[in-house]
């Protein structure tokens, strides 16, 4: 039987009630007042009753803790469902993140939701590290490395947030590991210059245009699909934008056989007109620009740079059900390409940053790429320490023992 009792130096009345193992103990009911305190004990020996039966579950456990953290502390407890907290986060990020990285958050936030099933109804404080780890688990074995590992990342941010709404006492996914790829992945890596010439010679005239876009500036695909005459200023012999993915406003001056080619397409009375139509539509219809990727890829396949891709389930799990292969080449290894090509130059690294729009050296590093003649070059450079050491004078001056 539940009951009340009150310490001379508490202001606050405490309930004493039977645990569901048989034990008798006390919980503050953090009440001032009697009756107050006394309803509190009820709750608290109800719930204890319902765990001694086994009838006691999660959802009853935090509604009967909450009401009693509505009446002690003059307001509700927080609290939220794992579906419900998420679908509230990706909002918050819509607004915080690009477009193209909430589109992200959005994929990795579907993941987990469709692989916790029904679990997602439960309250967000009763999802468990096991569980994460489990989500993981099943995404490598469907995906990569990386998306897993990019799932759990942004489960760790929703999660902190979810701590600091005190939602949760602790971040479950902070204790989730992540995939150490075993495996030598592919890389991307800049184009030769025989490549650049291959591909170019299989490009028609828009697609070439962006070609030298890409090589000579090192914007994305999707911002050079959307370029329009308002972005290039022919008198100053600069293109002007504001990049998609990181919001960087960018001038940057236009390399000689870039400058050409613009100065050779048809220019109309409209500053709006896009730079390459044909691209600017297909990246209209379909923002993550997956149809251009594909459209390179196969100018790849006709410059004999890439191997033909086949929608066929293959014999060990190749095709459309296996995890996807990186191609080590694609439109995004232009920007390989030219921070390799300005280092290669002798280009100071914060020039070379400042065109490509690396926000730090250790960025600029992952895309540059030192081609041997240079490294030589370098090398050459050094003093030759042995060019005034006579072969003599190597030897020993240590009597032999007699």
């Amino acid at each position: 039987m539940a009951s009340i009792r009150k310490h001379p130096n508490s202001p606050f009345w405490s309930a004493c009630f039977t645990l569901p193992d048989g034990t008798r103990t006390t919980r503050s009911t953090k009440a001032t007042d009697r009756r107050e305190a006394f309803r509190i004990a009820l709750q608290f020996e109800d719930a204890a009753a319902e765990g001694r039966a086994g009838r006691l579950i999660e959802s009853q456990a935090r509604r009967v803790i909450a009401d009693i953290a509505a009446r002690a502390n003059k307001e509700e407890l927080p609290s939220s469902t794992i579906r419900d907290y998420f679908k509230s986060w990706l909002q918050r990020k819509e607004l915080e993140a690009n477009p193209r990285t909430a589109e992200r958050y959005t994929t990795a936030i579907n993941h987990a939701l469709v692989f916790l099933g029904g679990k997602a109804s439960r309250d967000i404080g009763n999802l468990t590290a096991k569980e994460i780890t489990g989500l993981r688990d099943y995404l490598t074995g469907k995906l990569s490395a990386n998306s897993a590992n990019f799932t759990v990342k942004v489960l760790r941010a929703a999660l902190n947030q979810a701590f600091r709404d005190k939602l949760v006492s602790v971040n479950e996914a902070s204790r989730v590991t992540l995939i150490q790829r075993r495996n030598k992945k592919s890389e991307r890596r800049p184009f030769t210059l025989d490549e650049l010439k291959r591909i170019l010679a299989s490009a028609d005239d828009e697609w070439r245009g962006m070609i030298l876009v890409g090589l000579y500036t090192g914007l994305r695909l999707g911002d050079v699909a959307t370029l329009t005459w308002a972005n290039i200023d022919l008198q100053q012999k600069e293109l002007i934008v504001t990049t998609q993915k990181t919001g960087r406003r960018q001038v940057l001056p236009l390399a000689a056989p870039l400058l050409r080619h613009i100065e050779s397409l048809p220019a109309g009375d409209n500053p709006t007109a896009p730079l390459f139509p044909k691209a600017c539509e297909c990246k209209e219809r379909n923002p993550h620009g997956g149809p251009l990727s594909n459209q390179f890829y196969c100018l790849l396949v006709s410059a004999g740079l890439a191997a033909k891709r086949t929608h066929k389930k293959q014999e060990g799990g190749k095709g459309r059900d296996a995890v996807r292969k990186l191609n080590e080449l694609s439109f995004h290894c232009f920007r390989h390409t030219a921070t390799s090509l300005l280092k290669n130059a002798g280009v100071s690294d914060v020039i070379a940053r400042d065109i490509i729009g690396h926000d730090s050296a250790a960025v600029s590093l992952h895309y540059t790429h030192i081609d041997a003649s240079t490294k030589r070059e370098a090398l050459s450079r050094l003093p030759d320490v042995l060019s005034d050491v006579a072969p003599n004078s190597r030897r020993s001056t240590l009597k032999p023992k007699s």
